[in-house]
């Protein structure tokens, strides 16, 4: 099936990409790699009069550093350039390797990250990571530019806080302190993870302070803080102790959906699993152990 004609604006320019987003409000949607949109549109789930290819803004684009050992990452930026990039490959391994097994090299390759996060589809892998990292998205509107965290912007499934007339302008990671350990497990069906965990492990005077975040159980998401306050603090052995013991009383809490992935109960129990695994990873520890 074709989607319902629309008319096509290739802006150069941030700001020519807010004025027409602006002007045309909701009958208008951004394109940046296409890959969630096209299919939605062709499926005619979704259908819009005017789409604003981002594509040919330079200003997109690119990966940089921050001043704090941070990252700067363009919203136009592709996994596949991620999963490649040296900046990305020293301060973020586990990221880069996240994106190394996005979907499939089609979707490595045209898929931006910044359309995988405005697009909001819950069956994603980025949006965990990027929770547990703490990282802040900028965008641009008929106001100026305004930030907010991520987990602040994703509101549920297929909803962002990105108001009308906005472009997502880039993804930032603040500088991780020395020794900071991550790592991310997913496992899942059709390209697509049932399931994700990333846990980021931040070193303290003893032990770490654990930000463990489940994606793709529900909308958005969502933190294991009681296990993150168990594990705080512990040497690294009684850390994954503590884990272990107490992942199926935390995945029980999390909230989570039936679809054609899996029951809630079926995702609930991969939430254990994939929490160890995701901190062993972590912890440089056997990548496959439970």
């Amino acid at each position: 099936m074709l989607p319902r004609r629309f008319n096509l604006h290739r802006p150069d320019r941030i700001e020519d990409a807010v004025a027409l987003l602006a002007e045309h409000g909701d009958d208008a949607s951004p394109y940046a790699g296409g890959t969630e949109l096209l299919i939605a549109m062709k499926a005619r789930v979704l259908s819009y009069a005017h789409i604003v290819d981002l594509k040919g803004i330079a200003a997109l684009r690119g990966v940089s550093a921050r001043s704090d050992g941070g990252l700067i990452i363009g919203a136009l930026t592709t996994h596949h350039e991620l999963a490649n990039h040296s900046l990305v490959l020293e301060r973020l391994p586990a990221y880069a390797l996240l994106s190394a097994n996005v979907a499939n090299i089609r979707v490595r390759a045209a898929g931006t990250l910044g359309g995988n996060l405005c697009f909001a589809e819950p069956h994603a892998d980025p949006p965990a990571m990027l929770c547990a990292l703490n990282a802040e998205l900028v965008l641009a509107g008929p106001g100026g530019e305004r930030r907010m965290l991520l987990a602040e912007f994703i509101l549920g499934e297929l909803s962002t806080a990105r108001a009308t007339g906005e472009v997502l302008v880039r993804i930032e990671v603040p500088g991780l302190p020395a020794g900071t350990r991550a790592g991310y497990r997913a496992f899942g069906h059709l390209e697509r993870p049932a399931v994700g965990v990333a846990a980021v492990a931040l070193p303290l005077g003893k032990g770490f302070d654990w930000r463990l975040r489940v994606g793709s159980i529900c909308g958005r998401p969502t933190a294991l803080a009681g296990l993150e306050k168990a594990m705080r603090g512990l040497p690294e052995a009684d850390a994954l102790a503590v884990l272990a013991e107490g992942a199926e009383q935390a995945a029980a809490a999390v909230e989570a959906d039936d679809d054609i992935r899996g029951s809630a109960e079926y995702k609930r129990h991969l939430v254990g699993v994939l929490a160890r695994r995701a901190a062993r990873a972590a912890l440089g520890m056997e990548a496959l152990a439970a």
